[in-house]
């Protein structure tokens, strides 16, 4: 479906035309509308089917038919939980909006780094997003006001409601007016999710695309099973027999994450790791260079892993695997995206076995398997 006939505006549409986006994903063709008509809307949709942006011009044409406000008394506010998304997030927003005519000022703001910095941005701002508790301290001082807000958007929202946020929001939702458009997106749906529909949401209009467990076919999963000990070889192995410029690798800890990225260098291969130990700037400075292809191998952990947004990303390593079956298929939902084809490979050692078949179980989809303790891996 063209996104011309959704009702966004002729300046958007020209945007959407100059940066080569002509036909409107399944989540953007139900959701822009009902945005636009001022409905609530509950939208669940994995990560890379075009979530951000089914919303994003939707609140961009709003604001160009009304966007007065007094002075850091913001219009809309979107709540992420993890300072990569907020960036990300930020970034579709000034994608569209630097290039219509209105002038719609977006900020992110999150905790990590210095505050006053954020405070001096938050002047003549429309759009903030934020995490929760960085957005609470901002209140606290006094630098940015919730009273005026006509929109709600909580993204990824099934995150925001079970990782410790829950006093935080709590806090949130009591400060807000009461008469405003409410937009929840999840990759999931959850019993919480369900009661916080209940209470948020008017009369939503629920938009449910497709659960990722259905999309994996664009996706060759790959399972190498391997003596623990011998995982880091096998990952160079992998990498340079195959050539792989640009693969994200999942592992389970800060710890993992930074032992995986010193073997990777000390055997030539330019890694960084992402985790919560690390600082805003080298965090930022490491995803930017990665999405540009500057950078061969990004090591993560599943929380960091959130804000890594990239359309065309060929290749995505368990290194070890997540806890649950669905964090295991949005992390393989990182490659495979926007109907491209990705690979997605695990390593898994004796102790894991019984866990992955379990996951492939929930999945609904038996994984290829290679006996990696066959493979002569001398020298890697």
């Amino acid at each position: 479906m063209s996104f011309s006939s959704l009702g966004l505006s002729p300046s958007l549409l020209k945007a959407l035309q100059d940066q080569k986006f002509t036909q409107a994903y399944p989540i953007q063709q139900k959701a822009i509308p009902a945005i636009l008509d001022n409905k609530d809307v509950f939208g669940i949709a994995k990560t890379g089917s075009g979530k951000t942006a089914s919303y994003v011009l939707p609140v961009l044409r709003n604001l160009q038919r009304n966007r007065e406000t007094k002075n850091r008394h913001i219009n809309v506010l979107v709540l992420v939980p993890s300072r990569e998304l907020a960036v990300q997030v930020k970034d579709v927003f000034q994608q569209f909006g630097s290039i219509i005519p209105e002038r719609i000022k977006t900020q992110a703001v999150f905790g990590g780094v210095a505050i006053n910095p954020q405070m001096q941005a938050l002047q003549g701002i429309n759009i903030l997003v934020a995490t929760p508790g960085r957005l609470l301290e901002l209140v606290e001082k006094n630098a940015v006001k919730l009273s005026a807000i006509s929109m709600l958007i909580l993204d990824e929202a099934d995150k925001l409601l079970t990782m410790g946020f829950k006093d935080e929001m709590n806090r949130i939702f009591k400060m807000l007016p009461a008469m405003r458009q409410n937009l929840l997106f999840s990759a999931t749906l959850s019993e919480d999710l369900d009661q916080v529909k209940q209470i948020l949401l008017n009369d939503p209009v629920v938009i449910k695309v497709v659960d990722e467990s259905e999309k994996v076919d664009l996706i060759e999963q790959l399972a190498y099973y391997v003596a623990e000990e011998k995982k880091g070889p096998l990952l160079r192995y992998i990498i340079k027999k195959q050539d792989l410029q640009q693969v994200l690798v999942f592992v389970s800890s800060t710890f993992k994450a930074d032992a995986v990225v010193d073997k990777l260098r000390n055997n030539g291969i330019e890694a960084t790791a992402i985790h919560g130990k690390k600082g805003q700037t080298s965090r930022t400075k490491a995803i930017t260079n990665f999405k540009a292809g500057r950078l061969r191998v990004l090591v993560t952990t599943d929380l960091l892993a959130r804000g890594i947004d990239i359309e065309f990303l060929p290749c995505v390593i368990n290194y070890e695997l997540p806890r649950s079956p669905k964090d295991y298929i949005h992390r393989i939902g990182r490659t495979g995206r926007a109907e491209s084809p990705g690979e997605a490979i695990s390593l898994v050692n004796p102790d894991e076995e019984h866990h992955f078949r379990v996951i492939q179980k929930k999945m609904g989809k038996w994984v290829d398997r290679i006996d990696a303790n066959k493979i002569n891996l001398h020298g890697f």
